[in-house]
């Protein structure tokens, strides 16, 4: 796995789904109150085929380089987690981010949400 820093690699992500039409891009960090990872990036689409373009996009743009360790949710498409080491990307359909509510369970991390990309 190649070396970059965890923000560095989460704003990598989000220009990625970005051009793949994800919709309220959110960025909460975690480096205080986790060890699980630095960052979680959540995103909401549209449709289970659209959440699958988007994992695509993140998995092409990331995996030559070694960026990502797993990725779960695909079949189903309605909550795709990608785990990129120092950042965990989930990908929701709207109703599926509303009913986990990881923004509310994790509402102690600064959040940094990205409307219009980077």
């Amino acid at each position: 796995m190649g070396t970059i820093a965890p923000k560095t690699l989460a704003k990598k992500i989000i220009r990625l789904i970005w051009e793949k039409k994800a919709e309220d891009i959110a960025l909460l960090n975690l480096k205080k109150l986790s060890s699980l990872a630095d960052y979680f990036l959540i995103c909401s689409v549209g449709s289970d085929v659209q959440a699958r373009v988007v994992a695509d996009a993140v998995a092409e743009g990331l995996r030559r380089k070694g960026y990502i360790s797993h990725m779960e949710g695909y079949n189903s498409a309605k909550w795709i987690l990608i785990d990129c080491y120092a950042v965990i990307v989930h990908i929701f359909v709207p109703e599926v981010r509303e009913f986990y509510g990881l923004e509310r369970l994790w509402g102690d991390a600064p959040r940094e949400d990205y409307p219009d990309g980077i």
